[in-house]
């Protein structure tokens, strides 16, 4: 883990770090290669930011389980896809995709508000990266007779099979340069596997390649969630 760690890290240090050498060569005498420099730079520095982001944010949720500080309340679950579904918004407009809710407003369960929607923000924030525009990405919401389902669904691109095993795994990525430009840290569905693990549940996914992908969060009912 600290390997890939710094692997993650090191390839944007080393391009900032050149870049800036460029600049004080003399390209920041150069009005348009400066600029252009700089918007590299920049960019770097964002991935930099959102991986330190994503590692703090496995951690916390780590250490919460471990201490059991994560608590649990029954929620209503229309509610969080509606806010994880706004959160998105921006990035899914921007991208001419719909977004589609299709939950009971009486469906409810034991979660935890916060990163239950930061979960579902990692999922649709993928769906919305990986689909084409014009597409729909749909969140649904329903219940068995043990668990309550949450879907996020999209018409996608799709993943192999070969890959399902290994999505949730730190820093595992299908296509690292796409995801690398896409702005991936390849943590978020790690991330939503401790967070599924801290509410007693799991996450799956079922996709073909071409067709989309499906995740869904798998939340315990009654006292398998105790």
């Amino acid at each position: 883990f600290v390997a890939n760690v710094s692997h993650e890290i090191k390839t944007p240090i080393t391009a900032i770090k050149g870049f800036v050498e460029t600049l004080k060569d003399g390209a920041a005498e150069k009005p348009e290669d400066a600029e252009r420099f700089l918007s590299i730079i920049q960019k770097h520095v964002e991935r930099l930011e959102a991986i330190v982001e994503d590692l703090l944010s496995l951690s916390r949720i780590e250490k919460e389980a471990e201490r059991k500080e994560i608590l649990l309340e029954t929620h209503g679950i229309r509610e969080i896809l509606a806010g994880a579904a706004q959160v998105c918004d921006v990035k899914a407009s921007a991208k001419d995709l719909g977004l589609e809710i299709a939950c009971p407003v009486t469906l409810r369960a034991r979660i935890n508000p916060r990163l239950l929607e930061q979960a579902l923000v990692n999922l649709l924030d993928n769906a919305i990266k990986y689909s084409e525009p014009g597409q729909t990405v749909t969140l649904e919401g329903s219940e068995q007779k043990e668990e309550v389902l949450i879907r996020v669904r999209d018409k996608g691109c799709g993943i192999e099979r070969r890959h399902l095993d290994r999505l949730f795994e730190r820093f595992y990525r299908v296509d690292q340069a796409r995801s690398r430009k896409l702005g991936g840290t390849g943590l978020g569905l790690a991330i939503v596997k401790h967070i599924m693990q801290a509410h007693h549940g799991r996450v799956s996914v079922e996709s073909k390649l071409g067709s989309g992908s499906t995740f869904t969060l798998h939340l315990p009912k009654g006292e398998r969630q105790a």
